[in-house]
């Protein structure tokens, strides 16, 4: 296991093991972000992409409250406009290298998850909630996104990313309402791709998360098939096709594919190595 304790102001950390790298918002009890905490969350994404070991990211809040709050109110409160423009801009680039990197991102939904909270769990791939409430003794969860209390929009891609994954009616409705929901009504809306139950809940997220990668799973081919689905989205469909056989070929040429396709007219298991 190896830490990377230098992130600006400890505000996010970066813990890489065994092919998974848990980077962690820290700014309690709300985790709220800041500028600070987003050029922090940049250069975690950044390090962890560079990292040849990393095949996942998983991305949590510090505690057990929340995930993230957002964006710090206080501070949006008394900087200027511009200020506020130029930050609203750098976390939009922020979360669109998170989206964009070739390795599968897995939001782990630890606590509440609301605005900018949800807006940073829409840019990952999959996002885990924690099931709350009942006899567990944990809070249940909030999930959405209720800037319009605010007077405001989700401004770091939650009116984009939303719409794109629930649909134009029903994301236009989910904000212009601003209500806020349970994980089971997350993951019924299709917000959440699992509720976990909450005894042994982190053990079951780095579960989740080490099925992708090797020797069980060919990472690189779950890296190729991330930039195939979100690239290939924003695309006509004949480029998204260009691009699926560019990405094919691509993993034609590896160790991996190789390996995969050898076990199989062999009829063994395949011992992938994420290359």
């Amino acid at each position: 296991m190896t830490r990377n304790p230098d992130s600006p102001r400890a505000l996010v950390s970066l813990t890489t093991d065994r092919g998974v790298a848990v980077i962690e918002l820290n700014d309690p009890p709300a985790n709220t972000y800041s500028y600070e905490m987003m050029l922090a969350l940049d250069a975690a994404v950044l390090k962890a992409r560079m990292d040849e070991s990393v095949q996942v990211l998983v991305l949590r809040g510090a505690g057990e409250k929340f995930f993230s709050a957002g964006a710090d109110i206080r501070m949006l409160a008394r900087v200027t406009p511009a200020y506020k423009y130029y930050f609203c801009l750098h976390a939009n680039e922020t979360l669109n290298r998170l989206e964009q990197t070739p390795k599968l991102v897995i939001a782990a939904i630890n606590g509440h998850c609301v605005g900018g909270g949800l807006e940073v769990a829409l840019a990952a791939d999959i996002r885990l909630a924690r099931r709350g409430g009942g006899k567990t003794g944990l809070p249940e969860l909030k999930i959405g996104l209720p800037e319009v209390t605010l007077g405001v929009l989700p401004g770091t891609g939650g009116t984009q990313r939303l719409a794109r994954l629930v649909g134009r009616a029903r994301a236009l409705e989910m904000m212009a309402t601003g209500r806020t929901f349970t994980p089971e009504e997350a993951a019924a809306a299709g917000i959440v791709t699992q509720v976990l139950e909450a005894e042994g809940w982190w053990d079951r997220v780095l579960e989740y998360a080490r099925q992708f990668t090797p020797p069980g799973k060919a990472a690189k081919a779950v890296g190729a098939i991330k930039r195939a689905v979100a690239s290939g989205s924003e695309m006509s469909f004949a480029e998204g096709l260009a691009l699926e056989r560019e990405l094919q070929q691509q993993l034609f040429q590896s160790a991996d594919a190789a390996e995969g396709i050898a076990a199989y007219v062999e009829k063994r298991t395949p011992k992938f190595r994420g290359i």
